[in-house]
């Protein structure tokens, strides 16, 4: 029995090591000791009960070169400093601008990045109580408060963003399951709002406000059951994926308020999700410890990744790692710098990941060689990076002879008998004796999506994939003047006014098919949609359908590294050009340089540390 426990003990302590290097096949990763960000006194915040730390960052064009800002929460305090990365020592005995606030905590927050100068920027926060504040941390200006009189919503704010695209428009989910849009040059109001149905579809309805006079919130959204965890917009910004307590991803098309697909969690409920660079997958994941790879194009799970013990709390892509290569696959270098070239940051990047993946649509006979990078971070306190590789996205071709870290469990993969058609809907499926389960049921009935990928240029879905041929119709430029039509027909035309003309100029194809397009809402077909919202599905029929396919009918993936980081459970994870950001419940923000990213400062830093854990 001695023995025993002596040996669990031993284990234990090699368990509990925080790692502060680790390798991949692009080089060493190191932690930076003394670019860590915290509060001033570095004291381990005391987490019990607190809301998950968050991090936000912006670039303020600052003359000097060092125009990065970070922002970040830790219980009822709010933090803004110059983030001065891989760099240079962190200096935390100067904020720019410092907040406490009494009776709510700091839930979320998100800077206005087309806004931002070195003299102004505009930061939204989200908070306990249901509040969301506009500030200016520069100016140290507090501009607006947003549902003050907590009469939209009393719950906690889990997600807030401003839309792509816009200088006034910003979205904000709560725990009671309701997103709403907001204009910050829009009153809130006096009283508590009236709201008229604007479209309904599987288990999601969507409002607008009802006043003479046009106030916020401008569109009410009610999606799924229990808390909508989180939302991330596509690259394009054109549509929206949501997560939530029920165990659903929900892809939306935003402007046109239609559902584009669904994909169910194995179980219990989903808390985070994120798009690739070009907009074709969507990682999810949650309470079944998993993380899941959602295919846009043909709405159906195309992975599953399993290297967390608890529940995933963050996932991420690396856009910067994720390469599209004209080369042999074995041929493939590791350096950082030979990743810069492949994948930018944002927007403009993403489109460059798409040109190269449109050449797999020529009769070209290089290989492009194709491997997204994502990681994913949880309550276990571990950090998974992952590698989305040619043998999963394309599974009818030979397995790649690189390695590829996957491990393809009788993986049939079969294409749907439906062109992206999921049947039913539940809530938390019960698998064996896991006592983890979630059972909230939610709506059933088939969701078909098509199409192709946000932002993506490519007419029809890559042609080697596990697809369907889908024959996407062509819709025009006038596909915003039908929506604007629709919503003038049901006497919300303010509706299409502002999510059409307070945004600035995007593309204008739309490229996917819809399915629950509701432009004329009669009393009877309301009637038949709240009937339709109201069925239930058995939460166990999901398990084997294109919503939740089993564990052995899917590719499982390994991580390419997992490794324990923290004493907290991690709250962020953020892939920088130079650096990964991670942090962690007890408010510190930690920097882990890319290979051959260490500055000289940093360097002769880590120097006079205590040298890390080499893996």
């Amino acid at each position: 029995m001695l023995i025993s426990k002596m040996a669990a003990e031993g284990g234990g302590k090699e368990m509990n090591e925080i790692k502060t290097q680790f390798t991949t096949r692009e080089g060493v990763y190191k932690l930076l000791n003394h670019s860590e960000y915290s509060r001033p006194n570095r004291v381990p915040f005391n987490s019990q009960g607190s809301n998950p730390v968050k991090v936000s960052f912006v670039n303020v064009n600052d003359q000097s070169g060092n125009g990065d800002r970070i922002c970040f929460n830790v219980g009822r305090e709010l933090y803004f400093y110059i983030y001065k990365g891989v760099r240079k020592a962190a200096d935390l005995s100067k904020p720019i601008d410092k907040r406490i606030y009494k009776g709510t905590q700091p839930t979320c927050h998100d800077f206005n990045h087309l806004t931002a100068t070195a003299e102004s920027v505009s930061l939204l926060v989200g908070f306990s109580a249901g509040q969301v504040q506009l500030i200016d941390p520069i100016k140290k200006e507090t501009s607006k408060l947003f549902n003050e009189e907590r009469l939209i919503d009393k719950s906690r704010v889990t997600c807030v963003k401003w839309v792509p695209g816009s200088e006034s428009l910003f979205l904000v989910a709560h725990s009671s399951g309701n997103m709403y849009l907001y204009n910050v040059e829009h009153a809130c109001g006096t009283t508590a709002p009236h709201y008229q149905l604007l479209k309904q579809g599987e288990n999601y309805s969507v409002h607008t406000c009802k006043s003479k006079s046009t106030r916020n919130p401008l569109l009410k959204w009610t999606v799924g059951e229990g808390a909508l965890n989180e939302f991330a917009f596509s690259p394009d910004g054109k549509f929206l994926a949501c997560v939530s307590q029920d165990g659903f991803l929900r892809v939306f098309n935003f402007d046109a308020v239609e559902l584009h697909g669904t994909m169910k969690s194995y179980f219990g409920g989903l808390l985070c999700a994120c798009w690739s660079p070009d907009g074709r997958y969507i990682v999810a994941g949650g309470e079944d410890d998993l993380v899941t790879v959602w295919s846009f194009s043909d709405c159906r799970v195309i992975a599953r990744g399993h290297g967390h013990k608890s529940w995933v709390s963050v996932v991420a892509f690396d856009h910067y790692t994720t390469s599209v290569e004209e080369s042999d696959p074995m041929e493939f270098s590791g350096s950082d710098e030979d990743f810069q070239d492949q994948i930018n940051f944002g927007r403009d990047r993403a489109n460059s990941t798409q040109s190269r993946l449109s050449k797999r649509n020529s009769t070209d006979s290089r290989p492009v060689s194709v491997t997204y990078r994502f990681g994913s971070v949880g309550q276990d306190t571990q950090l998974c990076l992952w590698d989305l590789t040619e043998d999963i996205l394309f599974p009818h071709l030979p397995l790649s002879r690189t390695r590829t870290h996957t491990n393809v469990m009788n993986a049939t993969t079969s294409p749907p008998t439906g062109v992206g058609v999921g049947v039913g809907g539940g809530g938390g499926v019960t698998v064996g004796s896991n006592p983890g389960a979630n059972g909230n049921p939610a709506g059933s009935g088939t969701d078909v999506g098509t199409g192709t990928a946000p932002g993506n240029s490519l007419p029809t879905p890559l042609p080697r994939s596990n697809s369907l041929p889908h024959s996407a119709p062509a819709v025009t430029a006038n596909s915003k003047a039908s929506i604007m039509d629709s919503a003038i027909a049901t006497g919300v035309s303010k509706f299409a006014t502002l999510s059409l003309h307070d945004r600035k100029e995007r593309h204008h194809e739309k490229d996917h098919k819809r399915n629950h397009s509701m432009g004329h809402i009669s009393s009877k077909s309301s009637d038949k949609l709240n009937l339709l919202a109201k069925t239930k599905t058995d939460p166990a029929k999901t398990l084997g359908t294109t919503l939740c396919p089993r564990m052995e009918d899917v590719p499982l993936l390994e991580p390419l590294i997992c490794k324990k980081i923290a004493h907290e459970r991690l709250t962020v994870l953020i892939f920088l050009e130079d650096c990964i950001v991670t942090a962690c419940q007890e408010g510190f923000i930690c920097t882990w340089a890319r290979p051959g990213k260490v500055g000289l400062l940093s360097s002769q830093n880590q120097a006079n540390s205590p040298s890390g854990t080499v893996v």
